[in-house]
């Protein structure tokens, strides 16, 4: 199994590259949906990344793969510049799925 990763920039990618991960640098949003498409198709890919602002271009459309496929897996990760998400937003939507305060 093989991970794979998509980034707007060459830092995550070089990062990647030195853990032994292969990707590509994209930006457009056409460009990306067409990635993950090849990507869903290849058997050998087990895991997806994206940095966390490619997810934000096509948020709507991995959270429809993410309902539809187990496989594969679809990670998101910060960048050099860092998480984008507030601190507590595993509570939050932890709060929000099932009703109960933490």
């Amino acid at each position: 199994m093989k991970s794979f990763l998509i980034s707007d920039n060459k830092d995550t990618m070089v990062a990647m590259r030195l853990a032994g991960i292969s990707g590509v640098i994209l930006h457009e949003k056409e460009e990306i949906i067409g990635k993950i498409i090849e990507i869903l198709n290849d058997r050998e890919i087990g895991i997806l990344i994206l940095t966390e602002a490619i997810f934000e271009l096509v948020e709507e459309e991995v959270m429809n793969i993410k309902l539809k496929r187990a496989y594969p897996l679809i990670v998101e990760i910060p960048d050099r510049f860092g998480q984008r998400r507030e601190d507590n937003y595993i509570t939050r939507y932890i709060n929000e799925s099932i009703g109960v305060k933490l």
